[in-house]
């Protein structure tokens, strides 16, 4: 297709197949639980007078989405009894991790955090039970929108998703919070009912993502049927001893707890920082988590149990394809593109919320300019954003997400050297949120292009979970930075760790030997 022929809004029909459409209500479905566990949960938590130290642990309810890529495979490749052959392999997960998720938010519904211990375990073990299959969810969502739509469509779905996405936020979070608040329940007067109800029309929200489950057809796959080459038996092994290797991650957590706290304190003391201490800290205990889970695994895995040809499928050959598909090259740039692309616009949102209450904003200016007005240039943003990756192609609109979203941070400057103008803040936040959402739709359209059709759910998994987390550990330096070089300068640091992401975009672009890996996938 020529783009130069084409009138923009020649594009908008693509907005109204039914493929696109779709998307809204999964990007509904995959958003809404996400603040039930955090912001929303945090609050209720707290109204409920719950130690502040303990409110922090329901932050592991979390980890699933770091570290979904590890049953992926299961999800994109296990059968489910009776379901499969009814709906499909995609559908029927779908229909069965939504099934969890409004199980779990119904259990929390049910659960009054300020009943002693055992309310709060209770709690806690629902929460964990909400991220899981929310995460799970995500798994499934991706890898029916990149089987369900050809890629000269992915960046409307994914915009479209993107959408349903922050909407479903918006009812978790702002709609949670304004359903507890006008049943009477606040930090002066506790009360239980309030939450009970809202998070009880919250799993009622839930339905749609099960309607629309019902209603859209199965993606046509050309994948080989594993029902042929492995039995039932093949895949509950491997369930068991992924659910058994889990238990040993989440038992080091748990044995951990008090060693961990310890050394944090005395590695603060010996670094005369806390904020690194925890980091290391954290790290360390993960990544001891991380290994016992292997080790247990493998450990079942060469004592037979499991079938190591479906190991092999499962995780060895998606991670071998994507590195036989391209060269070392291209291998290094495709990583640090992934792991780099948000850093400028994640390690600034951290900060933010506190920026704009130093800058003298009140909470009602945050909640209505940089919540609700943000939101909608948010959306905005993802609209425009897959509209010029349809009329440009994918990794120019790459460029344009990228270099916007470095070049708006540098207006947060605008903020911190004059007034709390409320009249700046609007500017600020259209033109950061705008670049956002263009740059988000962008990436996701891009990563999609990456993934093999045969390796979906894991691959997507693996490039979803990488994108984050080196700006998120960056991120949790974001405060460190403010406090020693000050606001004004602090952004500029932001807007600078963008300029190495333009330089490996054009890259990218200048490979013809990656085009060619990537030939109709329409990424020029």
């Amino acid at each position: 297709m020529n783009s130069d022929s084409q009138n923009w809004l020649s594009y908008l029909p693509y907005l109204w197949k039914p493929v696109v459409i779709r998307m809204l209500f999964l990007g509904f479905s995959a958003g809404l639980p996400l603040l039930l566990i955090f912001s929303s949960l945090s609050l209720w938590l707290n109204e409920a007078g719950v130690n502040k130290s303990e409110v922090t642990y329901f932050s592991w309810a979390a980890l699933g989405y770091s570290f979904k890529f590890i049953w992926a495979p299961l999800v994109g490749s296990m059968p489910i009894p009776f379901l499969t052959q009814r709906l499909g392999q995609r559908r029927s997960w779908l229909l069965l991790s939504q099934m969890a998720i409004l199980l779990s938010i119904v259990a929390m519904a049910l659960t009054d955090p300020a009943n002693g211990e055992n309310g709060l375990l209770v709690m806690a073990i629902a929460a964990v039970a909400l991220g899981f299959s929310s995460a799970t969810q995500d798994i499934v969502i991706d890898a029916y929108r990149i089987e369900s739509g050809s890629v000269k469509v992915q960046a409307l779905m994914s915009s479209m998703y993107i959408t349903g996405y922050r909407l479903g936020l918006i009812a978790a979070g702002a709609g949670a919070l304004f359903l507890a608040d006008s049943f009477g329940s606040s930090m002066a007067s506790y009360n239980y009912s309030a939450w009970r109800t809202s998070y009880l029309v919250m799993a009622a929200l839930m339905c749609s993502g099960l309607i629309t489950t019902f209603f859209i057809p199965e993606p046509v796959s050309k994948k080989i049927d594993l029902n042929s080459l492995f039995s039932y038996r093949d895949h509950g092994a491997l369930l068991v001893t992924f659910i058994i290797a889990v238990m040993g991650f989440v038992g080091v957590f748990y044995l951990s707890a008090d060693i961990t706290q310890q050394l944090k304190i005395n590695l603060a003391k010996l670094a005369n920082n806390t904020e690194l201490a925890a980091i290391l800290i954290e790290g360390l205990r993960l990544t001891v988590g991380v290994c016992v889970a292997l080790l247990i695994a493998k450990t079942i895995s060469a004592s037979g149990f499991t079938n190591p040809k479906l190991l092999n499928y499962f995780y060895i050959s998606p991670v071998q394809d994507f590195f036989q598909r391209y060269s070392g090259r291209q291998i290094l740039l495709l990583l640090a593109l992934i792991s780099l692309y948000r850093i400028s616009d994640i390690v600034l949102g951290v900060i933010s919320n506190v920026f704009y209450s130093d800058m003298g904003f009140s909470k009602t200016d945050i909640a209505a300019v940089v919540k609700t007005f943000g939101l909608i240039m948010a959306l905005a943003g993802g609209f425009l954003g897959g509209l010029i990756a349809l009329k440009v192609g994918i990794i120019p609109a790459l460029f344009i997400g990228a270099l916007l979203s470095s070049l708006t941070n540098l207006l947060f400057m605008v903020l911190a050297n004059g007034s709390a103008s409320i009249e700046v803040l609007y500017l600020v936040i259209a033109a950061d949120n705008l670049s956002a959402g263009i740059a988000t739709t962008a990436f996701v359209a891009f990563l999609s292009s990456l993934v093999n059709i045969s390796f979906t759910a894991m691959q997507y998994a693996i490039f979803s979970s990488t994108m984050t987390l080196f700006p998120k550990i960056l991120g949790g330096y974001s405060g460190s930075m403010v406090t020693a070089v000050g606001y004004p300068n602090f952004f500029i640091i932001t807007f600078l760790l963008g300029i190495p992401v333009l330089f490996l975009i054009a890259m990218l672009r200048l490979d013809k030997t990656f085009h060619a890996t990537n030939d109709g996938k329409e990424c020029n």
